[in-house]
C-alpha cells in the first residue's frame, strides 16, 4: 500500500462500525508475531486528558534517555498522527508499511469468522500501531486507550504501569451507567503485579474502585501530585495537572525519580494539538476539544488565562449526540459574550438547531446559527473583531474540521 491506499483501508473499514471483545485483537497480534511485547508500555485510560497526559509522558521519558514512542486518537488532520516515534508522527511511508502489514494480518483472521465478525478500523489502526512502533525501535510506548478499557483493542498490552486520568459519566450506553461501573471497565487494563497511578482529584467512586481493583491485582497504587511548579508550553491549568500526572507515570516505569530538569524541558517543549491551542491572533484564535461537562469545565477554569481581558468572547460550538451538551453550555455559556452554533462534519453531530433549543433553555449570550464550521469560525471572529476572542469547542471532531488542509477530504468518523 501507498499512504492514500493505507488510509482509504482504514476508511472503508468504518462500513463495519466498532465491535467490543478482544478475540479478533489477540489472534491479529499473534498473526503479526506479538510486536507489542518488543517494549515497555504505560497505558493511559480515562474520560478527559488521555492525550494530553500521552504525550507528556512520552516527552519525559524521552528526556531522560528513553528511545519513546506513543500512540493517541482521535487524530485532527490524519490518522499517521496517532503514532509517534520520537514525538514525530510516523511518515507517510512508515504508516502505510505498518496499515499493509495489519491488513495482511486482518485478512487472514477474516477468514476464521463470520462476516459480520471482521477486524474492525480502530483494531486495525491499534494493530500497525503497534508494528511500527516495534519497528521504529521503542524502549517504551505511551498508549492512549480508545474507548473504556476492558474490551478495548489496546488491551492486549503487558502495561508495567496504568494511568487513570479521570472517570466521569460518558459512554453509558457501553460503559455503565455510573462512576463506579465506568471506572471498573476502565480498570480492567490492570495488569497483576504492575503499578496504578491515579490523579489526586479523581472521582469518589472511581477512587474506591482503583483502590479494589490494585489491591486484587497486587499492584501498587500511585497518587500523583497536583502540581509540580514548572512551565508548561500547553496553556490551562488542567495540563499542570496533567502533567504531573504523566511525571508520576514516568517515574514509576523508570524505577526511580526524574530528574528536575528533565521535567521543565518536556513541560516547556510539549504542545497539545487540539488543546486550548491558539491558532491565531487579532482576534485571538483558539482551538479545544473539550468534548462533556467535565471538559468544559475544565476548560472555562482556564479561559482567563488564555484569553486575559479580551472582549468581546465569542464561542463556536458543535458537539456529538451522544454528549450531554445541556450540560456543557450550562457551563460554558456564561463565560462568553455571544456564541455561534455549527455541526462538526460528522454523522452523529447534534443539529445547531437543538443547540441553540438547549441555550434557550439554560440561558446564554446572543447567539447565531451557522452549520458549516469553517463559515462558523469566520462569522465568530467577524463578531469578536479587533482585540477579541473566539474560542471553538465541543468537539475534537469539530477542531478535526478547522484545521484539515483538505476541507473536503474524506475523513474518520470514529
Amino acid at each position: 500500500m501507498n499512504f492514500r491506499q493505507a488510509e482509504d483501508y482504514l476508511l472503508g473499514l468504518e462500513l463495519f462500525g466498532m465491535r467490543f471483545g478482544l478475540d479478533r485483537m489477540h489472534r491479529l497480534m499473534t498473526v503479526l508475531d506479538l510486536p507489542q511485547r518488543r517494549y515497555g508500555h504505560v497505558h493511559v485510560v480515562g474520560s478527559n486528558g488521555k492525550s494530553s497526559t500521552a504525550r507528556f509522558c512520552a516527552a519525559i521519558l524521552r528526556r531522560h534517555g528513553l528511545r519513546t514512542g506513543s500512540y493517541t486518537s482521535p487524530h485532527l488532520g490524519s490518522f499517521r498522527e496517532r503514532v509517534e516515534v520520537g514525538e514525530k508522527p510516523l511518515t507517510e511511508a512508515e504508516f502505510a508499511a505498518a496499515v499493509s502489514a495489519a491488513a495482511d494480518a486482518a485478512e487472514l483472521v477474516n477468514r476464521r469468522r463470520e462476516p459480520d465478525d471482521g477486524v474492525t478500523q480502530f483494531e486495525a489502526l491499534t494493530a500497525a500501531a503497534f508494528v511500527a512502533l516495534a519497528r521504529g525501535g521503542v524502549e517504551a510506548a505511551v498508549i492512549e486507550a480508545g474507548l473504556g478499557g476492558r474490551y478495548d483493542a489496546t488491551n492486549v498490552i503487558p502495561s508495567k504501569v496504568s494511568v487513570v486520568t479521570s472517570v466521569g459519566l460518558e459512554h453509558t450506553r457501553w460503559l455503565g451507567p455510573t462512576v463506579a461501573a465506568i471506572a471498573e471497565e476502565k480498570l480492567a487494563v490492570l495488569q497483576p503485579g504492575s503499578t496504578l497511578v491515579v490523579a489526586p482529584a479523581l472521582h469518589p467512586d472511581a477512587r474506591a474502585v482503583a483502590e479494589h481493583a490494585a489491591e486484587r491485582a497486587g499492584s501498587r497504587l500511585v497518587v500523583a501530585r497536583g502540581d509540580l511548579g514548572v512551565r508548561l508550553r500547553a496553556p490551562g491549568g488542567f495540563q499542570r495537572a496533567n502533567f504531573a500526572l504523566a511525571a508520576a507515570a514516568a517515574e514509576a516505569f523508570l524505577g526511580e525519580p526524574v530528574e528536575h530538569g528533565v521535567l521543565e524541558r518536556a513541560a516547556a517543549d510539549t504542545r497539545i494539538p487540539g488543546r486550548l491551542d491558539v491558532i491565531s491572533d487579532d482576534p485571538l484564535t483558539v482551538l479545544d476539544g473539550a468534548h462533556n461537562p467535565e471538559g468544559a469545565e475544565a476548560l472555562a477554569a482556564s479561559l482567563t488565562d488564555v484569553l486575559a481581558e479580551r472582549r468581546p468572547r465569542v464561542a463556536v460550538i458543535g458537539v456529538l449526540d451522544d454528549k450531554d451538551a445541556a450540560g456543557m453550555l450550562a457551563t460554558l455559556l456564561p463565560h462568553f459574550d455571544s456564541a455561534v452554533f455549527t455541526r462538526p462534519g460528522n454523522p452523529r453531530a447534534l443539529p445547531p438547531a437543538t443547540l441553540a433549543t438547549l441555550e434557550e433553555k439554560v440561558g446564554g449570550p446572543p447567539a447565531e446559527i451557522v452549520p458549516e464550521p469553517r463559515a462558523a469560525l469566520a462569522r465568530a471572529r467577524e463578531l469578536a473583531g479587533t482585540g477579541g476572542a473566539v474560542v471553538a469547542t465541543g468537539s475534537i471532531y469539530l477542531i478535526a474540521d478547522l484545521v484539515r488542509a483538505d476541507p473536503r477530504a474524506r475523513v474518520s468518523t470514529l
